[in-house]
């Protein structure tokens, strides 16, 4: 299952996408907030599924489940969720004047996964209006989506020679950040400051490029020598990590500049774009 944020008017409903049913489930509690703007949605919503249990001859659980969403504190949590179907029971008990255009945008999204499990380009299209409008520059939202790409063929590289999904992902990951740029996942956080936010949206084009450089030479000499299980492709790992370190120790010999920055991409294109202002302000 895939959990993502969706945004209503400015405000976050977590959902997941369940692939075996092809369903999405969102969180009660968020819609609950949405729709009556209560200071405390939990106990809003507490107080309506118990007059729709005592009023519904069919139990609440038909339509509504519980799975773990990602909380306020990071932490994955049981949450009350519910598919299309069941949100608009939920909404029905809820007087809203937002109720219609919550339905609309539900119809939306759920027509939006649809047609991208039909052409997976839309996908594609729709992340790249998501970091538009982060503020991120088009040169550098091209290098992102290249770097997705690059990111899926070496996981798939992993299924294919035997590495277990989550914690053996994380630390040949990690294998591999550590040999290209010289330090682990989590100083390259600290590095610039970051908590819960990901590590390649906070990348410089450069950065991005020596990381998919790492990635995609990992991919190639795992199809090339074949290992198999997590320590034949830990040490491929290192090794393909290690031609990209071998390429950015070269670029900073040659410019005198470290290529790991503090900055976050998004200041950097900020900065850029300052930078062209007060050139065509001058001309």
């Amino acid at each position: 299952m895939d959990n993502e944020i969706k945004l209503f008017e400015g405000s976050q409903i977590r959902s997941v996408w369940d692939s075996e049913k092809e369903e999405w489930y969102f969180s009660v509690v968020d819609i609950v907030g949405v729709l009556t703007e209560s200071k405390n949605p939990r106990d809003y919503w507490y107080r309506v599924k118990k007059r729709m249990s005592e009023e519904e001859k069919s139990e609440l659980s038909t339509f509504c489940r519980q799975l773990k969403l990602k909380a306020p504190d990071g932490k994955m949590r049981e949450t009350d969720v519910s598919d299309m179907q069941g949100i608009f029971r939920i909404i029905q008990s809820v007087p809203s004047p937002k109720a219609e255009p919550f339905k609309m945008w539900l119809a939306e999204v759920g027509k939006e996964r649809i047609d991208e499990i039909i052409d997976p380009e839309l996908t594609i299209d729709r992340a790249l209006e998501t970091y538009l409008k982060k503020g991120y520059t088009r040169e550098w939202i091209n290098q992102r989506l290249q770097a997705i790409q690059v990111r899926k063929e070496l996981t798939d590289t992993w299924q294919d020679h035997g590495v277990q999904e989550g914690k053996e992902y994380a630390i040949l990951t990690n294998e591999i950040t550590k040999a290209w740029s010289g330090m682990t996942t989590r100083q390259y956080k600290e590095h610039k400051g970051l908590k819960k936010q990901n590590l390649r949206d906070n990348m410089s084009t450069l950065e991005l490029v020596l990381n998919m450089l790492a990635e995609a030479t990992t991919t190639e000499l795992a199809n090339a020598t074949n290992p198999q299980g997590f320590e034949e492709n830990k040490k491929v790992a290192k090794e393909g990590g290690s031609i990209a370190g071998n390429a950015r120790k070269e670029i900073e010999d040659k410019t005198g500049k470290p290529v790991i920055t503090s900055k976050k991409a998004i200041d950097l294109g900020k900065l850029i774009g300052d930078v062209v202002k007060e050139t065509e302000n001058d001309e």
